[in-house]
């Protein structure tokens, strides 16, 4: 077979399940090398073309055709064990080879998974999806097909996989939230939308400009059928019976005008913006609350006093007491000592990671409005339950649909609005980027960056923390808890810049005072760059305006549409290598940029 033969080539692939359809002969391929991120919103089929692609499911028309002898491996959203088998088990048949089994506690460790022999029915779901994921990667298959990898990871060891998956040659096809995640790793996005494929030669950031270029493209292509569609209406209505032969091909073409000019472009409507939320000046103040698990310390003495109005983000590894903080807020779980005092105005809005419970044989419609019929946005303005679905991307059709019929996806959404319906004034999130389209986060962020009240959110999603908080706790282990004045990116900035130095930064001016016992503070020591470092800085800024440069090149050479296969592969494979360069000088510049200021 020759060598530039595509890992796989999808041709004319269909799918329908009774009347919903979801894609219609769309055809795309992966070429070896490649990593590519599919996104869609939720129930147009991004988990079932995976299942497809893997084999799990059938399609309607079409071809698939993988290169000869290629070895899949495929992460499913919701994997199965028994729950009899140990963990090791779960993961490979080792047959004892003592290689596999170093290397399967290597890559559990990472994890977070330490008891191997530890039956399977025994660990939680999201401790299942990690085990299922290290399967996968211990399998070393040619492609890999991954839905949703990041579900149920801490920051750490999402970052950890993101290095693993960019490095080397893995060719690799995966369905994420994490934008982040998508932005270094992948360097092809595909896009399912309106049962249709596009295909964009770069990553996150590149798929959003090319995306709303194709857009704009496609809305001026409407507007000019409508215009000239007035005008050919015009020509048909009049005198029908004269049309003879010679205006066949004019009335053919005006059928055609037609299909084009009815077509709808999804218009997403002004950004939500409710007044009417009224919160006092006292929120809620944590006086000095202790609370531990046997010899797991939660919080030990911990005082915070919360502003009006604040955008909190709470992150920390997974068991270092995020969602039990939430809980002891909300009254759920009660704290071993101190207490925490809630202002008599809040009214807090919950989203939890174990979400509602609906009634199957609901319509989606009555679920909302069982709650109520409208939201007040104050200054006389309404939002109807309808016109809020509507907001997170339920059309009329799909608001009369059962429960049953959702997808898991949607279920998430329509569980949000529940939320939202109850028009609170104090939104807690404890992980709501979990299972949530791309296109419906956008949509959350803007929702929460004009809220007019306070929020807390807890979440892995470092894209979506940027976003909307103001300021960070971060839950180290152990009780301890670091109150960051910034967003995630400029934490971790920080903090690598304070592990890596020999001097360590102070901490940023604008927290709150030392007497807080909750806070971790750095003094300020800072030293001179020698010569030697500021040479280094320097040549620093030459390297990084070139790497820049060659990263946009090759950027425009994937888009170009000229390359041979051979090409296509060869410079995606730099891409990432390149974008892991400029991400590692980054970091030194920064580090001997913040020592020179």
């Amino acid at each position: 077979m020759a060598k530039d033969t595509p890992y796989v080539d999808v041709q004319n692939l269909s799918k329908s399940f009774g009347a919903l359809n979801l894609f219609s002969h769309i055809s795309f391929s992966i070429a070896e090398g490649q990593k590519v991120g599919l996104i869609a919103k939720n129930g147009m089929g991004k988990s079932t073309l995976l299942s497809v692609l893997a084999g799990k499911e059938g399609h309607d028309m079409g071809d698939i055709i993988f290169r000869r002898d290629l070895t899949i491996g495929f992460l499913e959203q919701s994997p199965h064990f028994d729950p009899q088998e140990s963990v090791l088990d779960a993961c490979f048949n080792h047959h004892g080879e003592e290689e596999k089994v170093l290397k399967a506690k290597q890559v559990l460790t990472q994890l977070k998974i330490r008891d191997l022999q530890q039956p399977m029915g025994q660990l939680s779901g999201g401790q299942q999806k990690r085990v299922a994921l290290a399967n996968v990667l211990l399998m070393e298959p040619d492609l890999l097909i991954l839905d949703e990898p990041t579900n149920h990871l801490d920051l750490e060891m999402i970052e950890w996989l993101e290095g693993y998956l960019a490095r080397g040659n893995k060719t690799l096809l995966m369905v994420t939230h994490d934008r982040f995640f998508l932005d270094r790793v992948c360097s092809v996005i595909l896009e399912l939308d309106d049962h249709t494929i596009y295909t964009y030669r770069g990553n996150y950031s590149y798929y959003l400009e090319k995306r709303q270029e194709r857009i704009d493209n496609k809305r001026a292509e409407i507007a000019r059928a409508n215009n000239l569609y007035r005008t050919e209406l015009e020509w048909m209505r009049r005198m029908p019976q004269a049309r003879g032969h010679k205006a066949r091909y004019r009335e053919d073409a005006f059928y055609e005008l037609e299909k084009v000019a009815k077509q709808r472009m999804e218009e997403r409507q002004l950004r939500l913006k409710a007044n009417n939320v009224y919160i006092g000046s006292k929120i809620f103040e944590c006086q000095y609350i202790s609370k531990r698990f046997d010899d797991i310390v939660i919080l030990k003495d911990f005082y915070y006093n919360f502003s009006r109005f604040e955008k909190m983000g709470i992150v920390g590894n997974n068991g270092t007491g995020k969602s039990t903080f939430i809980k002891m807020l909300l009254g759920q779980v009660q704290p071993d000592e101190g207490r925490i005092v809630i202002g008599e105005t809040v009214r807090f809005g919950y989203f939890s990671q174990e979400g509602l419970q609906f009634d199957e044989q609901q319509k989606v419609i009555d679920v909302i409005t069982a709650i109520a019929d409208y939201v007040d946005l104050g200054s006389g303005k309404k939002l109807s339950a309808s016109q809020l679905l509507q907001y997170f991307l339920f059309t009329p059709e799909q608001q009369y649909n059962y429960v049953y019929k959702l997808s898991g996806g949607e279920r998430r959404k329509l569980y949000l609005c529940t939320v939202l319906m109850r028009n609170p004034n104090f939104l807690v999130l404890d992980e709501p980027t979990n299972d949530l389209d791309i296109v419906t986060l956008q949509i959350l962020e803007e929702y929460l960056q004009d809220f007019p009240g306070c929020v807390i959110v807890v979440s892995h999603d470092r894209y979506f923390m940027d976003k909307v908080v103001d300021h960070l706790l971060v839950f180290k282990g152990q009780g301890e808890v670091k109150d960051f004045p910034g967003n995630y990116t400029q934490y971790r900035e920080w903090e690598k810049m304070g592990s890596s130095s020999s001097s360590r930064p102070s901490t940023p001016s604008n927290t709150s005072s030392p007497s807080s016992p909750s806070k971790n503070y750095r003094h300020d020591d800072r030293r001179r760059l020698s010569y030697k470092e500021k040479r280094e800085l320097e040549q620093l800024e030459r390297e990084i305006a070139a790497l820049e440069e060659e990263q946009r090149l090759l950027e425009e050479q994937l888009c170009s549409g000229t390359l041979s296969v051979e090409e296509l592969t060869e410079k995606s494979k730099r891409l990432p290598l390149l974008k892991e360069e400029l991400d590692e000088k980054g970091m030194r510049w920064l580090e001997l940029s913040e020592i020179e200021s």
